[in-house]
């Protein structure tokens, strides 16, 4: 695909989706400027937050959809790589918040509300900070957004308790979140890691030339698909879980359903769920660099592997311990990265996957719901009175 001609894809329909997905390791770069760009200002907007109270500042991670699995993503590696002794960080969609704020917002705990979005215009990105707003009692809002014209950034603006940051470019303008999700991952995961800023400038030059390789290696991505499947499941432990559920949703989406998906835990998938698997299944498991958790995501490739009872069973592994020694997309030849920058190069072989089969089962990517019953903003939502 990212050899074709722009002809080509316009045929396909997939001139959008292919384009944004071969752009983001530039915009992880962008993002990393825009990080140190707002370095002070991020600074002392956490230090107004912090003090609304005493102890630990809970940080609630929030969006819809992808949006949410950003926060999916994020937490778990912030909770060990974050200040723990400033921050509790949770994720909570808002479709949770907005529908029971009772069951996930604490009224009397001093909240962050950090929200996702890629336009903002989503009635529950607009609705969750309005909940939280007149349900808890001292809040403030950090806006990581796409759409400098959207409603979020715009009703935003002017208002002393919350930050907006925005990272334009990626903005996708396809059906799918394909930069938006990697890029808003990769700001959260640099205003709350406590690594060094010369740190995080390593990691990000080191992921956008990983980013760069899968697109170099399409062929191997595209030989994975080669065989008669239709049912494709994600699996990984700690961030990579959030990272599985956002990899299926990209199958899922492109192809318009036309292709089943799941996604769990790699301990999780024995309890039940791994029943889904038969000789028609791609079996995908992120690999995690952590050497402790790393045997139980190999533990899961080699058990479904040895069963023979997949189609395929394939790692997206780094060269950093130990290795999955059936099919894989592994990366070599540099630093063992933690998880909440290598699933930025993760996700991009997944999006890639989701890519190649949307065009194999015969979807156009960019525009893959041709009833037009999904929608790439939201719609249909009905925002009821909540009172406090």
């Amino acid at each position: 695909m990212f050899d074709k001609s722009q002809e080509e894809l316009k045929a396909l329909g997939a001139d959008i989706t292919t384009a944004e997905i071969a752009q983001q390791p530039d915009l992880w770069e962008d993002t990393l400027k825009i990080y140190e760009d707002n370095l002070d200002a991020i600074e002392a907007f956490l230090a107004d937050a912090r003090a609304m109270g005493e102890g630990r500042l809970s940080v609630v991670f929030t969006g819809a959809g992808t949006s949410d699995y950003v926060g999916d993503t994020a937490a778990p590696y912030l909770r060990h790589a974050g200040d723990l002794a400033l921050y509790d960080f949770k994720p909570v969609a808002t479709t949770d918040i907005v529908s029971a704020p009772r069951d996930f917002l604490n009224s009397d705990e001093p909240t962050l509300l950090v929200s996702f979005a890629r336009s903002g215009n989503s009635p529950e990105s607009l609705a969750a900070v309005q909940v939280a707003r007149s349900y808890v009692k001292n809040v403030k809002f950090l806006n990581i957004t796409c759409a400098p014209e959207g409603k979020l950034a715009v009703e935003s603006a002017g208002d002393p308790d919350a930050l907006t940051l925005l990272i334009p470019r990626a903005n996708d303008k396809g059906f799918a979140m394909t930069g938006s999700f990697s890029c808003m991952t990769l700001l959260s995961t640099l205003i709350f890691d406590t690594a060094s800023l010369e740190q995080k400038c390593a990691w990000v030059s080191q992921i956008a030339e990983m980013g760069r390789e899968v697109v170099s290696r399409e062929g191997e991505v595209a030989d994975f698909l080669a065989g008669d499947f239709n049912r494709v499941t994600y699996l990984g432990s700690g961030s990579f879980v959030g990272l599985a559920q956002e990899a299926q949703l990209k199958i899922l989406e492109l192809a318009h359903g036309l292709v089943a998906t799941s996604w769990d835990s790699s301990m999780g998938y024995r309890h039940g769920p791994k029943s889904f698997v038969d000789d028609k299944t791609l079996v995908f498991v992120f690999v995690n660099n952590d050497a402790y958790t790393r045997q139980y995501d190999l533990d899961i490739l080699n058990e479904i592997g040895g069963d023979k009872i997949a189609q395929r069973t394939i790692a997206v592994q780094q060269d950093a311990g130990a290795l999955f020694a059936g099919d894989s997309f592994t990366f070599s030849g540099r630093d063992a990265l933690p998880e909440g920058y290598l699933a930025l190069p993760f996700i991009m072989v997944a999006q890639v996957v989701s890519l190649l089969n949307s065009v194999r089962v015969g979807n156009t990517p960019d525009t893959p719901s041709p009833t037009g019953t999904v929608n790439r903003v939201v719609k249909g939502v009905t925002i009821h009175p909540f009172e406090a």
